[in-house]
């Protein structure tokens, strides 16, 4: 039986199309995916979030925790607020999910975990936590609105409450607030400024229809998906799995090695790897002819097949074929992609495509 979010309702009195997305009843677009996107790029859009799941994990080993836990490392996290982007990985170095931790006090860290892979998520954390000072709650009390775009925060502040509204307006990137049980980071997934609201699920459909009077547009998981691709970010299942560490999905930048004394969460395997060398490559890739780029596609150096797209589509910012790929150390740089039997040559090139609205080729 699927799950519905607090908005499914609200989201069916928009004549959306709805589609399964691990396991929840979403909408995948109101009418134009196009349309959705670009008023992302342009002024502010609002995504249904309520599928992913917050976890909060108090007690006061809780930041010893996540430094086992994360391969990333919350020593990171300086000031109250600060996100941090992280990967969790079994012991040989594969990825189980990727998330964002923010440190909210000493003795309490909220993780936002995704939808698909919650159950697991929770699961290895309840194990890792036996025998430490720490407490894993998940929040399902709670329900979140993504509002993004160049337009997104003016938009959304004056319908914070009250008590929150300095403190969000003057939030930093890649930080948030509290005040009672909403919550405010200045995150997101789309490559746009704007905000990610987490508040009681009582309240979140008056939230939705008051950003839509406010001229934010409902936007669907179409939408959000060629965003976070434009914007070089990674999707888990397609571009990260169990079977790949980061450091073979372009996210050694959230691996953090330098303190020796860090034995975190599949540490070994990743020191092993790195010293090994001849890690695939992870990049961009641009279709040079018309086509379209689609995941698994096969990727050739010559006649020797050399990898594979983990995310591909079409962008509607830059009007062409775009792509993520995953392709072996030791190929060249003249690569074609297997289209329906025709290779057609791409370009390799590093992500992202677009931030803030504009291309970065």
């Amino acid at each position: 039986m699927e799950h519905k979010t607090i908005l499914n309702q609200a989201h069916l009195d928009l004549g959306a199309r709805m589609v399964s997305f691990g396991g929840w009843d979403m909408p995948v677009h109101y009418g134009s995916q196009i349309e959705e996107h670009r008023a992302v790029r342009r002024d502010a859009g609002m995504f249904d979030i309520c599928h992913m799941t917050a976890v909060d994990i108090h007690g006061s080993g809780t930041r010893a925790f996540l430094r086992h836990l994360l391969a990333n490392d919350v020593d990171k996290c300086k000031e109250r607020g600060k996100a941090l982007y992280s990967c969790m990985l079994k012991e040989n170095g594969g990825v189980i999910d990727d998330l964002i931790v923010y440190f909210m006090e000493n003795d309490w860290f909220r993780l936002v975990i995704n939808a698909a892979t919650t159950k697991k998520d929770i699961a290895w954390m309840k194990r890792q936590a036996q025998g430490q000072e720490v407490q894993i709650q998940p929040r399902r009390d709670l329900g979140m609105i993504a509002v993004q775009g160049p337009n997104a925060r003016t938009k959304a502040l004056p319908l914070l409450p009250e008590q929150l509204r300095e403190a969000a307006e003057n939030l930093e990137p890649f930080s948030a607030t509290t005040s009672s049980d909403w919550f405010v980071g200045r995150t997101g997934y789309t490559g746009e400024d704007g905000f990610e609201i987490l508040l009681p699920e009582n309240q979140v459909t008056a939230l939705w229809n008051a950003l839509a009077r406010a001229g934010v547009r409902p936007c669907g998981l179409g939408a959000r998906d060629t965003l976070r691709l434009e914007a070089g970010m990674n999707l888990y299942g397609t571009d990260m799995d169990e079977e790949h560490s980061p450091l073979e999905s372009g996210l050694a930048w959230t691996v953090a090695l330098g303190d020796l004394n860090r034995d975190f969460i599949g540490r070994s395997a990743l020191v092993t790897q790195k010293a090994g060398g001849k890690l695939p490559r992870f990049t961009g890739v641009l279709l040079e002819g018309k086509g379209v780029l689609r995941n698994q596609q096969k990727l050739y150096d010559g006649e020797r097949e050399v990898g594979e797209i983990t995310s591909g589509g079409f962008s509607p910012t830059l009007e062409r074929a775009i792509g993520l790929a995953r392709i072996s150390a030791d190929a060249g740089e003249k690569i074609s992609v297997d289209i329906r039997g025709r290779k057609l040559p791409v370009m390799l090139v590093k992500p992202p495509f677009v931030r803030n609205g504009k291309s970065c080729l």
